[in-house]
């Protein structure tokens, strides 16, 4: 195989893996989006935390929810907990690497707000940590997973969301898990615009 036809293969693997998950996804994604909308339609607000690309997209969600998505909408209360630099050093510190996030959930969140917990094993100890505390402050937990969904598919219950992309590949999941959040942000939009 070439360089070229490498490439096309990998083009061709994604999309095949999102046409393939579509259909398993779209209600759950559906119903994670009815959430966020009421929590922030209620006053909450939506805390994102993840590790090195599930950061990056923790932090490209909450853009999208502050700034805009693609239509003109008020702002939207929306922390991604990995860009405080001053605060996750501090707590790496002081209390461990684990409890980055955890903490900002416990000093930040509310009841009736929302965790979008990202990592693509679903074992990221610090991510999990953080479902605790939001569990703990009566939060709703969406999760987005890949592989298996680890130890944090086991921690969610009947109120929280799974969005698992049962793949392998650390860069198949992460390209899935964007589109998802892509599809939240399109809804949600949806959602509090009252556009069908």
């Amino acid at each position: 195989m070439n360089l070229e036809q490498r490439i096309e293969k990998i083009f061709t693997d994604s999309a095949q893996l999102k046409l393939a998950i579509a259909p398993k996804l779209a209600a759950p994604i559906a119903r994670a989006a009815l959430i966020t909308s009421e929590s922030l339609k209620s006053g909450g607000k939506i805390l994102v935390c993840g590790n090195g690309g599930s950061a990056a997209d923790a932090q490209h969600f909450s853009a999208e929810l502050l700034g805009r998505y693609e239509r003109e909408r008020p702002e939207l209360a929306a922390i991604a907990l990995t860009t405080d630099t001053s605060a996750i050093t501090a707590i790496a510190n002081d209390y461990g690497f684990d409890q980055i996030f955890a903490k900002q959930v416990r000093g930040l969140g509310r009841s009736g707000d929302v965790l979008i917990a990202i990592s693509t094993s679903g074992n990221s100890k610090n991510v999990a940590e953080a479902i605790t505390a939001a569990k703990n402050k009566d939060m709703t937990i969406i999760a987005l997973t890949g592989r298996d969904g680890g130890k944090m598919g086991t921690m969610l219950t009947a109120g929280d969301v799974h969005l698992n992309v049962s793949s392998q590949i650390t860069a198949r999941v992460q390209e899935v898990h964007i589109l998802i959040l892509h599809c939240l942000c399109d809804a949600i939009d949806c959602y509090l615009l009252g556009v069908e």
